[in-house]
């Protein structure tokens, strides 16, 4: 091959991964700040309903899986595959220990857990009720204490953020102590046969039955600053995060659903 032929071989080349480069569907959208901003504005507070009593609690529709109905944690265990860390009492479960995993392995779901943070916790900023749902074990849907925005933090790590990435649309937290409901529909990344991503995860998350997320393009893993999709399988497990606080469970269900054309 002469120079010429090989020079416009190797741009035609460049031009080509470039090309796959700018069209990656994770790439992250500007919004005018970093990951954890500390100058990013605060989601508006909204005033919601009062916590309703367990017996008054959404029962698991009838195609649910039922992940924890306050007896066990038969499906859950630890990422090591040991016994699940975390304890029941009271009829809650409570984190302790660990980050917990289910045994069952999932695509596309729709998520519902009710959570609870001490009432007595006294820390500051992600050190204050923190915890988390992990989508196939490393997208968060955040958990914190961030009643009435009184407790400073990132607004892209309060509750109901998609970690790290989406500052949720209003802050509809309940004091610590009360139940909150998180209602989540996930949509998984999908891959061709090579694994590279090319339709992105969605995300839509309701906290205490009010819209905070609205189907948005999660921008790949969640931990960290780096972004793009790792390598995982098209099904994984669903996590709950250990965070150094007890906080509590109850009502955790997932439905699977049918994978978005």
């Amino acid at each position: 091959m002469n120079t010429p032929t090989r020079v416009i071989c190797c741009a035609v080349a460049a031009t080509a991964i470039a090309s796959i480069v700018i069209a990656a569907p994770y790439v992250p959208k500007e919004t005018g700040h970093k990951p954890h901003d500390m100058e990013q504005e605060q989601p508006a507070v909204v005033e919601v309903a009062p916590q309703p009593a367990l017996e008054q609690a959404g029962k698991a529709p009838s195609d649910a899986i039922v992940l924890f109905d306050g007896k066990d944690l038969s499906k859950w265990e630890t990422r090591g595959k040991s016994a699940p860390a975390f304890k029941v009492e009271d009829g809650v479960m409570v984190a302790s220990g660990s980050d917990i995993t289910t045994k069952e392995k999932f695509g596309d779901i729709q998520v519902h857990a009710e959570v609870q943070i001490p009432a007595n916790d006294d820390g500051k900023g992600q050190d204050r009720g923190n915890s988390g749902i992990k989508l196939m074990g490393q997208y968060e849907i955040q958990v914190l204490d961030t009643y009435k925005n009184q407790n400073k933090t990132y607004a892209d790590g309060t509750a109901g953020a998609v970690y790290g990435q989406y500052v949720p649309e209003v802050n509809v937290c309940r004091k610590p102590g009360e139940w909150q409901s998180y209602d989540i529909v996930w949509r998984a990344p999908k891959r061709d046969a090579s694994g590279e991503v090319v339709t992105p995860a969605y995300v839509t998350v309701m906290l205490n039955g009010i819209l905070v997320q609205d189907h948005v393009e999660v921008l790949g893993n969640t931990s960290g600053p780096a972004r793009g999709y790792k390598h995982h399988d098209d099904q994984e497990p669903l996590l709950l995060q250990f965070h150094n606080h007890p906080v509590k469970f109850r009502n955790v269900w997932v439905r699977k659903l049918e994978e978005a054309k």
